[in-house]
């Protein structure tokens, strides 16, 4: 993806629509904000469900889309042709790595596990100090309060630092979603697209 001074938006979101129009609806909208707004996508590549939705409105508003994508799910996600930056790897920690690289910040729409998964592992790598990128949950009609009343309940019970808690940032919409990435990026030097840490951690080479 070239580079600019506006930051790029991973998005991790679900494969399917989910069953409350509004996470649709809130896909879409968050894919033409960050057009609007002149930033960039990086999401997972498929051309269903919320990240066909969000993809497609950040891809009309004019918006550079990276997708990444495992070449096992290649056919089982039906891959987004309309994608102008489009990478297939070997396998899911590469996909994550390399959405990293290219992200300045993380949001998670509504989604199911493959979601959670992306996520959580970004906000280890964070707890780990290995990036400093906001880590946000854009908490669409509550969709995601069990699961903060989980994390609640880990750090009451000794399990997560409550310095960690603070890694996932909340938002209720689309709005505010932004703003703390717009926040958090006028804070910020610009850091090198590789990372040698993320790259020990993984196990890949040079």
């Amino acid at each position: 993806m070239p580079q600019s001074n506006q930051p790029n938006i991973c998005v991790f979101c679900g494969s399917a629509d989910g069953a409350d129009t509004a996470y649709a609806q809130t896909a879409q909208e968050l894919g033409q904000r960050i057009a609007a707004a002149g930033m960039g996508l990086v999401f997972g590549g498929a051309t269903v469900g919320l990240m066909g939705i969000l993809a497609n409105a950040a891809i009309a508003g004019g918006a550079e889309v990276v997708g990444v994508m495992p070449d096992v799910l290649m056919d089982r996600e039906i891959a987004h042709r309309g994608v102008a930056h489009f990478h297939v790897v070997k396998t899911m920690h590469e996909r994550k790595a390399l959405m990293y690289e290219h992200a300045d910040a993380f949001i998670a729409l509504p989604g199911g596990y493959g979601t959670l998964d992306e996520f959580i592992e970004i906000v280890t790598w964070a707890q780990l100090k290995i990036h400093q990128k906001p880590c946000i949950l854009l908490n669409t009609n509550g969709y995601y309060d069990g699961f903060l009343a989980f994390l609640d309940h880990g750090m009451t019970q000794g399990f997560i630092k409550p310095e960690n808690r603070k890694l996932i940032q909340v938002a209720m919409d689309t709005e505010a979603a932004l703003a703390i990435v717009q926040r958090h990026q006028n804070e910020q030097e610009i850091k090198p697209l590789r990372d040698a840490k993320l790259d020990q951690l993984i196990g890949r080479e040079n």
